[in-house]
């Protein structure tokens, strides 16, 4: 299993907007293509302006399979198209649990 963590940094004063259009357009498609969501986080402290989410996949052919269908998908193409605008940096990082954790399951 694999973890892909996703930061994003917002314009400033973005993220109430950013986790509304979210709320409304975007986290269904993912959930329904991607599945194992493990978490959503706003960051409080430190570098502000960020978001951060993290999908659990089988293997990382597993993630390369669903991140495909689900940029082929429209309803998440007007998403970006939509939500795109705000989103200033991404940065991803695919982590592997320790031999001692294991993964929540999906949220």
């Amino acid at each position: 299993m694999i973890v892909e963590m996703r930061t994003y940094t917002l314009a400033l004063g973005a993220t109430g907007r950013y986790f509304k259009t979210y709320g409304e357009k975007g986290l269904a498609v993912q959930k329904r293509i991607l599945g194992h969501l493990v978490g959503y986080y706003a960051v409080e402290v430190g570098g502000l302006n960020k978001v951060i989410h993290m999908w659990a996949y089988d293997s990382f052919e597993a993630r390369t399979e669903r991140r495909a269908a689900l940029w082929a998908d429209e309803e998440w193409l007007a998403y970006v198209r939509e939500i795109g605008p705000l989103v200033t940096k991404q940065e991803n990082e695919i982590l592997t649990p320790a031999p001692f954790f294991k993964v929540p399951p999906p949220a």
